[in-house]
């Protein structure tokens, strides 16, 4: 992982689609531009393209002394990102009352960055909950109670540990009847919200929103590493997930949970989410299951018939784990995570098994296709995360292990799960 050099994170703003006007700045969160690694070539910036303030894509650049950090960049998304020719229809649903809900446990610091992007926020009308997760100590309460007292935040406590119990809680105790989450470790683009919330003003049927993810550092082999994978992104195209019209480039839809989005930067309609029982307690992070809540909630309302959109206007940039000892877990939770998700699926509606076992033949073969790449890299190109999912490094063998592992795993890990919340209720039950 020796060659895995850091890169800065930038935002290039271009006002006009040929560059001129160009603007870059750092990503909320990231250290100065010229704090990225230099060698002959110069230093180089990972940048998030906007036109007139839309993310349109990404790029890498290399920065030589003298260059303008702005021109190289633009010049690189010219050559490297198809720019619309005239701007997206301008959003006409309302913004609906929101309630923010952030899941900690221990992390007064990071918790602190993320409440004070979220209250920078441009949404009209909005709470936030921090639900203080099976707390050792009695950090979390101080932090919320004390420095962000009247400022719209509320503290909840949650003693069960693993996220989706204290996603759960937040549900019950939200204010609104949409429903946003985050993560503490992200800084959240100050339209967030208001892109994330505004589409369900926009259609009525949608019960689920999501939308971009992307790297606040990119300062350690690990984290350049998950990001040339994809990271957590979903690309720079909006889309609409409806069931009445599954995708024809998804065999698996919608059991392809991966592919909508992910628990740091979602938002749901409280009514259809509480009719399918919230999320499941015995998934998640915090859990045997290692993870999977969110992808649980996402198939269970499609399941329901609920359409769910992507947005990539509603941002938050994302802190990626530093250490390679993390990179490890967190490749091992992905995979016990989905079949984790997939078991509580079953577990939770059984008539689900003859579709996921109709569209395995299709699928199976659709993720070979997809993943080969994953398994070989880009030999002979230089390593560095452009587009989203380039695989310009070769992803170690050692973590594809850990994940086919934590696929074995997930099921088991569900049980465990299942049997240590034995008796547990949702917390909105008998309101």
């Amino acid at each position: 992982m020796g060659r895995l050099a850091g890169l800065a994170v930038a935002e290039l703003e271009l006002d006009a689609a040929d560059g001129t006007g160009a603007r870059v700045w750092p990503a909320p969160g990231g250290p100065p531009l010229d704090t990225a690694a230099r060698d002959g070539a110069g230093r180089r910036i990972f940048a998030l393209v906007r036109l007139r303030g839309r993310p349109v894509g990404t790029v890498v650049g290399r920065v030589r002394a003298g260059d303008d950090p702005a021109s190289v960049l633009a010049k690189q998304a010219a050559d490297e990102i198809v720019v619309p020719e005239a701007p997206e229809r301008p959003p006409t649903g309302e913004v609906p009352r929101a309630t923010v809900v952030v899941a900690t446990r221990e992390r007064p610091a990071q918790l602190a960055r993320a409440l004070d992007s979220l209250l920078a926020q441009d949404h009209p009308d909005f709470e936030i909950v921090v639900v203080d997760n099976a707390p050792a100590t009695g950090a979390t309460r101080e932090l919320v109670t004390s420095a962000y007292a009247g400022r719209g935040v509320r503290y909840a406590l949650e003693p069960v540990p693993g996220l989706a119990a204290a996603h759960n809680r937040g549900v019950a105790v939200a204010g609104a009847d949409v429903l946003a989450f985050t993560d503490d470790d992200v800084i959240a683009d100050p339209h967030w919200l208001t892109a994330l919330t505004r589409p369900f003003g926009e259609d009525l049927r949608l019960a689920c929103v999501t939308g971009l993810i992307l790297p606040a550092r990119l300062t350690t082999p690990a984290q350049v590493l998950l990001e040339s994978h994809g990271g957590f992104a979903k690309g720079f195209s909006a889309r609409c997930y409806d069931p009445a019209h599954p995708p024809a480039d998804e065999p698996l839809f919608p059991f392809t949970a991966g592919r909508f989005g992910s628990g740091a930067n979602m938002a749901f309609r409280a009514g259809p989410l509480r009719s399918v029982g919230g999320f499941d307690p015995a998934t998640g992070t915090g859990t045997p299951a290692k993870g999977g809540d969110d992808l649980y909630a996402f198939v269970r309302l499609l399941a329901e018939g609920h359409p769910l959109y992507y947005t990539p206007d509603a941002i938050v940039w994302h802190h990626h784990r530093e250490r390679w000892e993390d990179l490890c877990g967190q490749a091992y939770g992905y995979g016990a995570g989905l079949t984790a998700c997939l078991t509580a699926l079953l577990v939770s509606r059984p008539a689900l098994l003859p579709p996921l076992l109709a569209r395995l033949p299709r699928g199976l073969a659709h993720a070979r296709t997809m993943t080969a790449p994953r398994a070989t890299g880009a030999a002979g190109r230089p390593g560095v995360p452009g587009e989203h999912g380039a695989y310009t490094y070769p992803w170690p063998r050692h973590l594809s292990r850990l994940e086919r592992r934590g696929l074995l795993y997930g099921p088991l890990g569900y049980v465990r799960a299942r049997l240590a919340l034995r008796g547990a209720a949702r917390p909105w039950e008998g309101r």
